[in-house]
């Protein structure tokens, strides 16, 4: 059996007068010897509450691999994270003898979790720590094959961890069965990664979207049903605006490109957030409000392409343009797309994005960089959350900032650290000018000059993080109306010539009915607390129009 951190908390049992409290939010249900409860890569049911018998838990991937976890019995329940919204079971449960359970279906399970809070607290602490012990555990999950510093590789698993995926990668290099595969599927490199999944379907180098189709994680609009609100963003404003709306009863749908949590999911650690003394990562701190919007209900739909907004509202509803779906509709929408990574202009920058070039500093890419220099671009918060991460990893890093110094751009805690960090060594008014690469358009070798005079210099270094900024994801509001600023910031409020002499809400848009919070609002702080307070504020809001447009016309 697999060994689990606190497993007094990750599996307990309840007594009878708590099985009792939960009758009512469930049905019975019994199952004979040998028969399955639910079934890796199958939507799961719901959480079951073992009455009587035994339930034995296992992992299992698309290569036959199976590891047994734990056996559960009397007055335990079976449930995971993904159980709050029926996604696909990411192990299976087998009855062991006849097996008599109490079976909450999702939307009755997060009910409980709201209606019995102490109950309801230790329930969800279990689910969340049964996530992490499957993410810990580096087996089952769908299997990755491939060379482990490989392109495709990083950028898989980079995009499996942010979204909270258990997965595994089989190196041909270092494992006989991952190398007969590699043989007998894929002999192209340009085909790496193969990805099985646990049904056995095996991808060569997906996208992100078919990877996300294939393992179940996008879930997509629900038949005709209009939301109270569309969420378009995913990082702490648009997570602080699913959990506030989703807790006070407005039906919430949030939609994001590529995983939850924004460009703050990606930062190695954050210091100055409220409560936090000793700092968090943006991938934790953003995964708690992930997991409470859903225990709230918010429907999370990743990776799903938003193409454009018709604010017609021919129905009386906005309508979202999906790409490769239905068209989501809403009766108002909250803006809170951010901004994508800035790409500096440097020759050949896009030959060797993901092949030495990154905009995040995650462990995926740490790994990489073990013992050797790197380079780090930028002067703001996130380049130096990056640079004293990757400290900790590479032997030496090279942050190169175009401007003479960080004052103006950067928190006193984070400057002194990084001055205090003796493997750092910045260089000021400083630019990138050529990239080098070898014939398998891996990054090898980077020029840079002095802004000031004709010195230039290069290093053989392997990873280049550039952290330049970011501009604003605006473009599919094009045609709707909402007024941009001269950056492609979204206006809000008094400060857009359409609302003069109107009241309007702060953080309305030139549309009625459309918000606009963090990032990419006009005249936002661009920090963390910014955000979420942006997100927490705009539901006020949200209530009053929603109050009025169901008022009935006089």
């Amino acid at each position: 059996m697999a060994r689990f951190t606190r497993p007094e908390q990750t599996f307990p049992t309840l007594t009878s007068a708590e099985i009792e409290r939960l009758r009512h939010f469930g049905e019975l249900r019994a199952y004979e010897d040998g028969e399955l409860l639910f079934e890796t890569g199958k939507p799961g049911p719901g959480m079951f509450v073992v009455l009587e018998g035994h339930v034995a838990i296992t992992q299992r991937d698309g290569l036959g691999n199976i590891t047994p976890l734990i056996d559960q019995g009397p007055g335990q329940f079976l449930a995971e994270l993904g159980q709050l919204s029926g996604r696909p079971a990411l192990v299976d449960g087998r009855a062991e003898g006849d097996v008599k359970t109490l079976l909450l279906p999702p939307e009755r399970l997060r009910a409980l979790l709201v209606a019995e809070a102490e109950l309801g607290e230790r329930i969800m602490r279990a689910l969340i720590l049964r996530r992490v012990n499957l993410l810990q555990a580096g087996v089952g999950g769908i299997v990755l094959i491939g060379p482990s510093h490989s392109a495709g590789v990083v950028r898989l698993q980079s995009f499996l961890t942010r979204n909270g995926q258990p997965h595994h990668l089989l190196d041909p290099d270092r494992d006989r069965d991952a190398a007969e595969v590699i043989a007998r599927y894929s002999p192209k490199p340009e085909d790496w990664p193969l990805v099985v999944a646990a049904s056995g379907e095996v991808l060569r180098n997906p996208g992100e979207t078919e990877l996300a189709r294939a393992i179940g994680m996008i879930g997509g609009p629900r038949n005709d049903r209009i939301y109270d609100v569309a969420i378009v963003g995913c990082g702490p404003a648009g997570l602080a605006t699913a959990v506030y709306a989703a807790s006070e009863g407005l039906s919430v749908a949030v939609l994001d490109i590529r995983a939850f949590g924004g460009q703050a999911g990606a930062s190695a650690r954050i210091e100055n957030y409220l409560g936090f003394p000793t700092g968090i990562s943006g991938l934790a701190l953003t995964a708690r409000a992930f997991n409470q919007a859903q225990k709230f209900g918010a429907d999370i739909m990743i990776p799903v392409t938003v193409k454009s907004l018709d604010c017609t509202r021919k129905d009386g509803a906005f309508s979202v343009a999906l790409d490769g779906s239905d068209p989501l509709r809403s009766r108002s929408v909250v803006v809170a797309s951010g901004a994508r990574y800035r790409r500096p202009d440097i020759a050949n920058l896009d030959k060797f994005e993901g092949r030495g070039v990154w905009y995040w500093a995650s462990p995926v890419e740490a790994k990489l960089c073990a013992g050797e220099e790197v380079a780090l671009v930028g002067a703001g918060n996130s380049a130096g959350q990056a640079a004293v991460f990757l400290s900790g990893h590479a032997r030496k890093v090279l942050m190169i900032i175009r401007g003479g110094g960080l004052g103006a751009s950067m928190s006193r805690y984070l400057i002194e650290r990084i001055e205090a960090t003796p493997n750092i060594e910045l260089l000021f008014n400083t630019e990138i000018t050529a990239l080098e690469g070898d014939e398998a358009s891996l990054l090898r070798r980077i020029r840079w000059k002095s802004r000031l005079s004709d010195d230039e210099d290069s290093a053989d270094i392997k990873n280049l993080f550039l952290f330049v900024g970011a501009d604003p994801a605006t473009g599919w509001l094009d045609g709707c109306g909402v007024t941009l600023d001269r950056g492609g910031f979204v206006v809000t409020g008094a400060q857009s010539e359409l609302n003069q002499g109107k009241l309007v809400a702060p953080l309305e848009t030139s549309v009625p009915g459309v918000y606009a919070v963090g990032d990419v609002r006009s005249g936002s702080v661009k920090r963390v607390g910014g955000a979420i307070g942006e997100g927490a504020q705009v539901v006020a809001s949200l209530h009053g129009y929603l109050g009025d447009a169901a008022k009935p016309a006089l």
